[in-house]
């Protein structure tokens, strides 16, 4: 049977029928805060008054050394190159543990707070003022993805979702032409564990993390429509593209990575504009560039990520995550220092010294930091004594103690908690694991670590898993 713009079949009906009802259903879902509700927190938005409204995270992979940076331990130098006693069997991830090796840099004091800092780190040794330090982290693997994964998802297993994932699931984005959590990737590589450190787990897929090209010009690769292709014939790909998603959202209403794939490519059309903005330095002062060190040929990639970050979090970029350091290897491009500890953290800490002090200047100057918190940290620190006995002159990992700190926005300025013992083995006052680190950084942000939770397999799942406790101390 033929038919005219008068008549249509029973079959054709149905069909324009389901498709139209897809179609609304898709454009209900792709409304802001429509989606996924049945599988939101039943309130989105903080729990209770923020000090905080956005976060950069500094991860340095490899397993920094506490006692070579930020954790000064005298009785470390009086007794070098003697072997650890009174602690028990020294447990260490290759089993060869040597004899005690002081810091191979020097220590002095800074600032009004008069915090030790080592001479890797001259240019953040001007910013401890700022600083709010940890000497008694925890976490449960001294082996390095599974440590990188709890410091960015809690648990030392892929397939969970990132502390930035739970912040744009839990409080939603500030921005709707940029991505709400936005990843940094060393210039020199990915680290160990790849996108797994920013994944989305289990929570809807909206809230993976967006990494970002951080080598070339152009950011996020194939934003721009290419110059021979035409409007008429672009804007025709795309209505095709929508009839298609549509039809597959009435047939597979569940499917919640087809409402994330809507959403990137209609976040994509936006930020063809947004993103070469953020990207264009042309408009920061020399003093500005210089203060990062763009110009520098050794740290200039490097530096155009810490400025990045600044520029996309004062666009409403909720969480930004800046990694300092890359996979493992050889030769080393992170902190895993076996071999050689000062040659490895002199080639590493010039990447992050005077970016990271220039961000936090930066944000100071610009009232930023007034609700921003920065935090840095690595998954693990190394031991106080050498991975092998006689000429080693490098540092096994080490999980049983090591350093964090936090700036900005709800935290002591100039302070530190907890401590490690005379050489910086194990921790001698106030534990903190990485549950008690991540509920403190929800807890400045507003958010009841507790009560921020997804049903999964049967399970409320939530970023602290079980665990976790508020640092009050920390605070103001």
């Amino acid at each position: 049977m033929m038919t005219t713009p008068d008549t249509i079949t029973r079959r054709l009906f149905f069909d324009h029928t389901a498709v139209g009802l897809g179609g609304a259903a898709l454009a209900w879902m792709l409304r802001p805060g429509n989606a996924d509700s049945a599988e939101r927190p039943a309130k989105q938005g903080p729990h209770f008054p923020p000090r905080v409204r956005r976060v950069i995270h500094v991860f340095s992979p490899g397993g920094v050394s506490q006692v070579d940076t930020f954790d000064h331990k005298p009785e470390l130098a009086r007794l070098d190159g003697q072997p650890l006693t009174g602690k028990g069997t020294l447990d260490t991830f290759f089993g060869r543990p040597g004899n005690l090796r002081k810091s191979y840099y020097n220590f002095a004091q800074h600032g009004e707070c008069g915090r030790w800092v080592s001479e890797l780190f001259p240019h953040l040794a001007q910013r401890v003022d700022d600083m709010a330090f940890v000497h008694s982290m925890v976490t449960k693997s001294s082996s390095h993805t599974p440590a990188c994964f709890q410091m960015n998802t809690g648990f030392t297993m892929n397939g969970f979702p990132s502390l930035g994932a739970w912040l744009s699931y839990g409080l939603g984005s500030e921005n709707d032409e940029l991505p709400t959590f936005v990843v940094l990737p060393d210039p020199r590589g990915l680290p160990n564990g790849g996108s797994n450190n920013w994944s989305q787990g289990f929570l809807p897929a909206q809230h993976q993390g967006v990494a970002f090209k951080t080598t070339g010009a152009a950011p996020i690769p194939n934003l721009a429509t290419p110059s021979d292709i035409s409007v008429t014939a672009r804007n025709a790909g795309l209505a095709t593209l929508l009839e298609m998603n549509r039809r597959f959202a009435a047939s597979n209403p569940e499917h919640d990575a087809l409402v994330a794939r809507v959403r990137s490519y209609e976040l994509a059309a936006r930020m063809q504009s947004s993103i070469p903005q953020a990207a264009d330095f042309s408009d920061e002062t020399r003093q500005t560039q210089q203060l990062y060190g763009l110009d520098d040929p050794v740290i200039g990639a490097s530096a155009r990520n810490f400025l990045l970050a600044r520029r996309l979090i004062e666009r409403g970029v909720r969480f930004v995550q800046i990694y300092n350091g890359g996979a493992l290897g050889s030769p080393r491009i992170n902190w895993d220092a076996h071999e050689d500890l000062r040659r490895n953290h002199s080639n590493q800490g010039i990447h992050l010294d005077q970016p990271c002090a220039a961000l936090l200047a930066d944000l100071k100057r610009s009232g930023l930091l007034d609700d921003t918190l920065v935090i840095w940290s690595s998954e693990f620190g190394r031991t106080p004594f050498t991975e092998v006995k006689g000429s080693g002159l490098g540092r096994d990992h080490h999980p049983h103690v090591f350093t964090t700190w936090l700036a900005g926005a709800g935290v002591k300025p100039g302070t530190s908690y907890g401590e490690s013992d005379e050489v910086g083995y194990q921790v001698a006052a106030n534990p903190v694991t990485v549950y008690d680190f991540h509920a403190t950084i929800l807890h400045l942000l507003g958010i009841d670590h507790e009560a921020l939770t997804f049903y999964h397999n049967g399970i409320d799942r939530r970023l602290t898993d079980v665990h976790g406790h508020v640092i009050k101390d920390l605070l103001t």
